[in-house]
């Protein structure tokens, strides 16, 4: 049989936290998205958003693409944006991890690099005004319904399958805020008590992959009706877990999957029984020349 490695995008296993969780009401299960051929959860997103963008014509091979990224999804479009033969220019701050970067050219992407004491929102005023000289097409993941769509299609089904249908709580950090919008949709079409819970940074933290964003830079695929509850860790906590998940689960992820399990952890402690399920969006090997592995 012919497989793409598209083909592999998706249906990445869940496992049991063994020690993180002490009531034996409460299961803790963590969704290993590194397992995505392009190494994190933003595969899901990219594929969709190249393939139907593709299939209404919105896109050819001869289009210039652009798009702002804060590492991963840049990642996971140069990878598949290779595979259809596209061309892809990503923008991002030039204190993202070397790794990250390097990936990206791996996969055949130019990379522009921004100022990064201004952030990933400096990166993104910059691919709009390339966008007003028309000659580039950007994906714009924070209002393309194709990234939340994604999640829709595949990650709430997969939650719901590998619970048998048990699941009570989905907890994801927010960024583009994709993952937990459409797995929200699928999942309260379900089962509507099922409980979403975002997280957040605290304030004043600064954890990649994680934003509390201003208002004029929020999400607009973002409806905070459909997330019961927010969570907010901070630096060091999410710093914590992700070296802990390492060392006492053999879970190697980022910070923000740190941060999210945090949230997970603490939302855990305050029920009396449960079926929680925890997104670790991507791999820690993109992150080793960072201070989250310095010891």
């Amino acid at each position: 049989m012919s497989r793409s490695i598209l083909d592999l995008i998706g249906n990445t296993p869940i496992v049991e936290a063994k020690t993180l969780v002490k009531n034996p009401n409460v299961k803790l299960f963590l969704k290993l998205e590194g397992q995505n051929p392009g190494g994190s959860v933003k595969d899901r997103a990219a594929y969709n958003m190249i393939k139907s963008a593709l299939e209404r014509g919105d896109i050819d091979q001869n289009t210039k693409l652009i798009e702002p990224t804060s590492g991963n999804t840049g990642i996971a479009l140069a990878m598949v944006a290779g595979i259809f033969g596209l061309d892809i220019e990503l923008v991002m701050p030039d204190n993202a991890t070397v790794e990250r970067v390097q990936t990206m050219k791996a996969y055949g992407a130019k990379v522009t690099l921004t100022e990064g004491e201004k952030g990933i929102m400096y990166s993104r005023d910059y691919a709009e005004e390339k966008m007003k000289t028309g000659n580039y097409y950007m994906f714009n993941q924070f209002a393309n319904e194709d990234n939340w769509k994604a999640h829709y299609k595949t990650t709430g089904p997969e939650v719901w399958r590998d619970t048998d249908h048990k699941v009570t709580h989905f907890v994801s950090s927010m960024g583009t805020t994709g993952t937990i919008m459409g797995t929200s949709r699928f999942l309260k079409e379900k089962n509507k008590d099922i409980q979403l819970v975002g997280v957040h940074p605290a304030e004043g933290t600064k954890i990649p992959g994680i934003r509390k964003w201003p208002e004029e830079y929020l999400p607009k695929i973002y409806d905070p009706a459909r997330v019961d509850h927010i969570y907010e860790v901070n630096q060091e906590e999410a710093t914590k877990m992700a070296r802990y998940l390492a060392e006492k689960e053999g879970i190697f992820s980022g910070m923000s999957s740190g941060g999210a399990t945090a949230a997970a952890v603490k939302l855990c402690e305050g029920l009396d029984h449960g079926v929680v399920v925890s997104i670790i969006c991507d791999r820690g090997d993109r992150y080793l020349s960072s201070e989250l592995f310095q010891f």
